[in-house]
């Protein structure tokens, strides 16, 4: 049995500078105090200005806790992207984050395609699904909005 990649894309406004919301993201150690389902991250390799290029994560997911390790890709400015490069339950989590200036703040759009190693029924991978990207955006909008405009450093 043959299962496809599922992608899906959420978009949301962020009321903070996109160099905000940027330092959020590329802030790897601070996830788990805003990211509900994550609890522990360990930066494996960093790139010549200290951001994060390989990422081992472990999530609670589905009722058990699974690991996955993220490469991540900077050449395009106004995108945090990754691919799977390890993971136990999952065979694709490849994804990024895009920002834009925009006027209440900034435009983020949020895609994620998701490849699990077992297929899942569609109703559970809906909701799972759903569940991901609703806590990836708005938790995410959350933790920079009650930054208050700029990241500790």
């Amino acid at each position: 049995m043959t299962s496809m990649a599922d992608r899906v894309t959420e978009h949301t406004t962020i009321a903070a500078d996109p160099n905000v919301v940027l330092g959020v993201l590329l802030d790897f150690p601070a996830y788990p105090e805003w990211a509900t389902d994550l609890k522990s991250i360990e930066v494996l390799e960093t790139d010549d200005q200290g951001r994060g290029i390989s990422v081992r994560y472990r999530a609670a997911g589905m009722g058990r806790s699974t690991s996955y390790t993220l490469a991540y890709d900077y050449s395009d400015p106004a995108r945090v992207a990754w691919k799977l490069t390890d993971g136990d339950i999952v065979r694709k989590l490849d994804g990024h984050y895009e920002m834009h200036s925009a006027d209440a703040g900034t435009a983020v759009t949020y895609e994620l395609e998701v490849e699990l190693v077992v297929p899942l029924p569609g109703f559970v991978k809906a909701r799972t699904q759903g569940r991901i990207m609703h806590s990836a955006l708005h938790e995410l909008k959350s933790r920079v909005e009650g930054l208050g405009g700029s990241p500790a450093s």
